[in-house]
């Protein structure tokens, strides 16, 4: 428990929102300090204080790459999860849009991807936002084949994805892609039937979380990227399945072969690390990450280092062409040190966070019999509660008075007191909805605390 005020005096404040965000753990902390004021360097220097730098940078993309089975160039830092879902959404539906328009060919081979080139041979030229109005960038992308200039392409997003997958979405929407929103049955979890209904020749791309922020169903991944890949031999056609992965890396396993996805995003703040670091893994094998180095220029042209992901920051053409931007290097290091103590504490966490959730709702239906839960969580760390006598936003003021930080869903939106999409999505009334909160467990949480917790919401409710 820690000190916080209230009008009138001092209390202990319990925390009970860590799916919204995590507390940097003091060895992340440790790892980051040097890098604020000691290597100070811009890691596109050339000279040693930048040598020091990058080479920081490159140390926790190679961290990153081997926990998640990748190679170190399939990394691409942002500036968060929110600004890596964009880039996944935002990035391939522009690659497809240039392809389209005729600007451009489908250049990987069909003989590996399925994927086929334009006879024309011709190159994708997007501007760059330089002074030099003349500089551009040359990309070579793939897209699903059989795609002309009479049809638009199709994002398909499930029902529960976060506002920054489900707002990006809505924002291509309106400039002419198609948007198909994949329902969810009453646990949470994707309608698999559906989905490959769903599939058609113009799909470029599919996002589907792993564990969702809100009420913590994890999703089949796997059997997911096995339709999709069978709907590829069948049709010649190769959508892109991305998932977003922020809440999924310190418990569960996030092995991109095994998953057999294309693109994942995850994020520092949910692990113990920084806020302000994320990162985007980009599948290259068969879909065509072209092998320059970062910042490679031909011809006065920066190259992106993907045939199928436009960059939505352009520039200096840093994280080898597909988000420019100096580094945020002491972010970049905690994120790096945060991932490698989740994967290497995985299993203990979840076992311990697991233990406190069961802890918790055991007490809770002793002082509170009629509560209930939405969905069907895995995820050890998140449980979605509906209070039938509350009213989600006063319940969350009286909690607060009370000194226990809980949240009604993302923390993105939470303060609009918005009802959630998630439970209404799986198929909730409004009524239920409008009286539900959402409880999240992390490792500093006590059985003590959690007591404590339980005193307090007896006087609440």
């Amino acid at each position: 428990m820690k000190k916080t005020r209230k009008a009138g005096g001092i209390y202990n404040g319990i925390y009970l929102d860590y799916a919204a965000s995590t507390p940097v753990a003091p060895e992340v902390k440790r790892a980051m300090q040097p890098y604020f004021s000691e290597f100070f360097g811009n890691p596109g220097s050339l000279h040693s204080f930048g040598q020091e730098a990058i080479a920081a940078v490159d140390a926790a993309r190679e961290t990153i790459a081997k926990a998640i089975r990748a190679e170190f160039r399939e990394v691409i830092f942002t500036s968060g999860a929110t600004e890596a879902n964009n880039l996944a959404l935002r990035g391939v539906v522009s690659a497809v849009w240039h392809i389209l328009r005729g600007n451009g060919r489908l250049s990987a081979p069909a003989a590996e991807s399925g994927l086929s080139s334009r006879p024309d041979g011709s190159d994708i030229r997007v501007g760059d936002q330089s002074r030099r109005g003349s500089e551009m960038f040359r990309v070579k992308h793939a897209a699903p084949r059989n795609l002309n200039n009479n049809v638009k392409p199709k994002l398909i997003v499930s029902a529960i994805e976060h506002e920054s997958i489900l707002n990006t979405a809505y924002a291509l929407e309106a400039e002419g892609v198609e948007v198909a929103v994949l329902p969810v049955d009453k646990k949470g979890i994707v309608d698999l039937k559906k989905l490959e209904g769903m599939l058609d020749e113009r799909t470029a791309l599919l996002s589907v979380m792993y564990v969702n922020n809100e009420i913590g169903s994890v999703q089949p991944l796997a059997a997911i990227a096995k339709l999709i890949s069978d709907f590829r031999k069948e049709s010649g056609t190769s959508p892109l399945f991305h998932t977003d992965a922020a809440q999924a890396f310190e418990y569960f396993e996030c092995d991109i072969k095994k998953l057999g996805i294309d693109l994942m995003t995850l994020s520092s703040q949910k692990m113990y690390g920084p806020k302000g670091a994320g990162a985007l893994y980009i599948r290259n094998k068969e879909l065509g990450i072209m092998n320059y180095e970062s910042g490679k220029r031909r011809d006065g042209a920066i190259t992106p280092n993907s045939r199928f992901v436009v960059p939505e920051i352009t520039g200096g053409g840093q994280e080898f062409g597909l988000r420019s931007g100096t580094e945020n290097v002491p972010a970049i290091v905690g994120f790096g040190k945060a991932l490698a103590r989740a994967e290497k504490k995985r299993k203990e966490h979840a076992k311990y966070v697991g233990a406190l959730k069961d802890y918790f709702l055991k007490g809770l239906r002793k002082i509170y019999p009629k509560v209930r839960e939405n969905g069907i969580s895995r995820a050890p760390h998140i449980v979605n509660l509906y209070f039938p006598t509350e009213f989600t936003g006063d319940f969350l003021v009286k909690m607060d008075m009370a000194g226990i930080a809980v949240s009604s869903g993302s923390a993105c939106s939470a303060r609009s007191f918005t009802p959630s999409h998630v439970l209404h999505a799986i198929g909730l009334p409004s009524e239920r909805v409008r009286g539900s909160v959402r409880f999240s467990f992390g490792v500093p949480t006590t059985t003590r605390e959690i007591d404590e917790a339980l005193r307090r919401m007896r006087n609440v409710l």
